[in-house]
């Protein structure tokens, strides 16, 4: 099991900026790729960013030059820096941590980010 907690979120102004963080403690595989996902209402959960163990990321279009994704292997936290942030990106943002080797993904609670005027 991988236990995920996550910080940050709130409300902030449209073009504003958030950083968001993800800790994974439990049993963390080397092989990991750990992401952000978000869900507005009425949507679906869609990919933010991710970022493998081996820092490669990827990004939905939607965000790109706008949120960074990071992570730091020695505290197995997963970063997002949100800037210009717009109204759209609205949502519940989700942190993921999947598992490579055994094929399995745990999941957070989930943070609010409201960007509204």
């Amino acid at each position: 099991q991988v236990q995920l907690v996550e910080s940050g979120g709130g409300l902030v102004q449209p073009g504003g900026s958030l950083g968001l963080s993800c800790g994974a403690s439990g049993r963390i595989s080397r092989l990991n790729v750990m992401g952000w996902y978000r869900q507005a209402p009425g949507k679906q959960r869609e990919l933010v960013a991710s970022i493998t163990s081996g820092t490669r990321t990827n990004y939905a279009d939607s965000v790109k030059g706008r949120f960074t994704i990071s992570r730091d292997n020695a505290k197995n936290t997963v970063y997002l820096q949100m800037n210009s942030l717009k109204p759209e990106d609205t949502a519940v943002y989700y942190c993921r941590f999947h598992d490579v080797l055994r094929a399995v993904n745990f999941w957070g609670q989930g943070t609010q980010v409201t960007v509204s005027s």
